[in-house]
C-alpha cells in the first residue's frame, strides 16, 4: 500500500462511525455470499410430493416392498395417504426438506371435518397431520374406521 493510500484509509476511519459501516458493509456482501452457496447447492426449498408415483417411491423408502395401491394426495402436496393390499394405511408428511412416513396403527387418531382429515401416527414426535383430500376424505375417513379391527 502506498502512503498516500494509507493516509486516506486513516482519514477515512477517523470519520464517527466509519469503522461500524465498513462492518456492516462486509456483513452484508458475506450474507449475500452464503444465500447464492445456499441457491448453488440446492438447500431448502418448498418440497411437494409431485404425484401418485412419487407418493409410491416415498412409501417404499420408507417401508421395503410397501406396495401401495390406493392413494390419496394433500390438495397441497405435503402429504398423502397409501394402502397396500395387506390394509395397511401409511402415512406420508414433509418434514423439513424431506419426507417421513408412519404406519397407522388405529382409527383412535383420525378425525374427519368436511374435506380435512387430521391423523396423528400415535408417535408424539411423528405429531399430527391435517390433509385436504378433497370429496375422497369421507371416503377415507369410514375406511379408516377398520383399522385394528383385522389384527
Amino acid at each position: 500500500m502506498t502512503p498516500t493510500n494509507l493516509a486516506a484509509l486513516q482519514t477515512l476511519f477517523a470519520l464517527p462511525g466509519a469503522a461500524v459501516a465498513v462492518q456492516a458493509a462486509v456483513s452484508l456482501v458475506l450474507i449475500i455470499g452464503l444465500y447464492y452457496l445456499a441457491r448453488a447447492m440446492q438447500l431448502g426449498g418448498d418440497v411437494r410430493i409431485r404425484d401418485a408415483a412419487h407418493a409410491r417411491e416415498l412409501a417404499d423408502a420408507a417401508i421395503s416392498g410397501f406396495a401401495a395401491q390406493d392413494i390419496a394426495l394433500d390438495r397441497a402436496r405435503i402429504g398423502a395417504l397409501l394402502r397396500d393390499a395387506g390394509g395397511r394405511v401409511l402415512v406420508v408428511r414433509r418434514h423439513g426438506s424431506h419426507f417421513v412416513a408412519r404406519v397407522l396403527p388405529d382409527h383412535a387418531s383420525v378425525r374427519l371435518d368436511r374435506q380435512f382429515l387430521t391423523l396423528a401416527a400415535g408417535e408424539p414426535r411423528f405429531g399430527a397431520i391435517t390433509l385436504e383430500l378433497g370429496p375422497e376424505a369421507q371416503a377415507w375417513a369410514a375406511s379408516l374406521r377398520r383399522l385394528g379391527e383385522r389384527a
